[in-house]
């Protein structure tokens, strides 16, 4: 007799657990700053459940961009697992939220996903994850991926995929602009071998002929209904080497021939994706593409170093708001190849995401072409600030609430997005 009450306290407890259980219907994977202790990771658990076949939604604008997925004893174990925090919600309180979110005062909306994105990467054989943001952010968040290159692009195997990533590649067969300072370099001549055996096996006779090629294939992707995005200087250099379409922009160096005789006059920015009357750098020795990035004349210190995500209206604008979605409306910026647009130099019909108005300058853009999208994002690695080669690799463990690396992870989730809910 004398256990009787705490055994009968025990059963208490046991029926309550059980009722809470019984009543949960949904689990909120928060993403605000305070109850999110791995946003990226928290990706990743969505990307699963959505190749599991279920469906989930995306709680724009509420608590950091949370998403809502059924009630799952799987999908909790998945959770804990992978170290990500969740909570369980009953129908009435999963009710509530979505009555807040659907209130026309509330700059919010509820974006269905469902369907898990087949995700490819455009990069050269040999390079390891951590040499490239993307694939870095894809394999910490455990996201799938397949690698694809030249020989895949120009034989339409970009078919088979939802989204693209362009690794920080030259598209106009320039090798980086790393002549100065590497063209000594084991890496450098073995890099160029490479490339130059390869565009001779697709049938070129130069790099930049081959490179015009898959630029174009992937622009056809797009216009096709595609996802394309880009970071660092695959994002200038794609749209040089499509406005330089008929030209030769190459010095000898690189080509073995002479250029084409006042090409800064032949551009064809129609061509374009995203910018217009920028100026090619034509010295060899210099490393810059062009008048596009500002990474050689903004003036600016790394402790003060910030650009600012735009905010849009969630129900009349889903498409930004889901790529702007963050615990944080300030993002630290980072240095690259690449780093920021110059502002006058973007199309009149491409978003700002994000910006530093100080300098003028933009960050991360977003646009549409034919029946597909694109995102440029300037820099390198946002949680390495003057990423440099031979620089050791990025320990996302130690950043796995990293703002600049979330505004990855919103792209690759994009295309998931139930199609009748984006109005643009």
């Amino acid at each position: 007799m004398l256990f009787a009450p705490r055994l009968h306290s025990f059963y208490l407890i046991l029926l309550l657990w059980i009722s809470i259980k019984a009543s949960a219907s949904s689990i909120l994977i928060p993403m605000d700053a305070q109850s999110q202790s791995n946003h990226l990771k928290a990706y990743g658990i969505t990307y699963w459940v959505l190749s599991q076949n279920q469906n989930v939604k995306w709680l724009l604008n509420y608590r950091g961009g949370a998403f809502l997925i059924p009630s799952s004893d799987r999908i909790e174990r998945e959770c804990l697992i992978r170290g990500v925090s969740f909570e369980r919600i009953s129908d009435s309180k999963t009710a509530e939220i979505l009555e807040e979110i659907g209130s026309p005062s509330k700059n919010m909306d509820a974006i269905v996903l469902e369907k898990a994105p087949k995700i490819a990467v455009y990069s050269p054989s040999g390079k390891q994850p951590w040499d490239d943001a993307v694939t870095l952010v894809l394999t910490y968040a455990e996201i799938p991926y397949d690698v694809v290159y030249d020989t895949e692009v120009l034989g339409d195997g970009l078919l088979l995929y939802d989204w693209l990533h362009l690794h920080h590649e030259d598209f106009t067969g320039q090798y980086g602009k790393f002549y100065r300072s590497y063209r000594n370099a084991a890496w450098y001549i073995e890099q160029q071998q490479s490339a130059e055996t390869l565009a001779q096996e697709l049938g070129f006779s130069k790099v930049s002929d081959a490179k015009l090629a898959v630029a174009q294939k992937i622009k056809d992707y797009v216009l096709g209904g595609g996802f394309m995005f880009a970071m660092c200087s695959a994002t200038d250099s794609f749209d040089i080497a499509l406005a330089a379409e008929a030209l030769d922009i190459c010095e000898p160096m690189f080509d073995g021939d002479g250029t084409t005789p006042n090409y800064q006059s032949q551009l064809d920015f129609s061509n374009t994706f995203a910018f217009k009357e920028f100026t090619i750098e034509r010295d060899p020795n210099v490393y810059e593409f062009s008048s596009i990035d500002q990474t050689s004349v903004r003036q600016i210190k790394k402790e003060v170093d910030y650009f600012a995500l735009m905010e849009y209206s969630a129900k009349w604008d889903p498409i930004p708001t889901m790529l702007n979605q963050n615990h944080t409306a300030l993002v630290k910026g980072f240095m690259g190849q690449t780093t920021a647009y110059t502002r006058s130099q973007i199309k009149s019909n491409v978003l700002i995401l994000g910006e530093n108005k100080i300098n003028s300058e933009a960050r991360y853009i977003h646009g549409i072409k034919g029946k597909g999208f694109f995102t440029f994002y300037g820099g390198h690695d946002p949680e390495d600030y003057t990423h440099r080669v031979g620089d050791p690799k990025t320990e996302l463990e130690l950043h796995p609430t990293s703002p600049g690396y979330r505004l990855i992870l919103n792209n690759v989730l994009f295309p998931a997005a139930k199609k009748k809910k984006q109005k643009t």
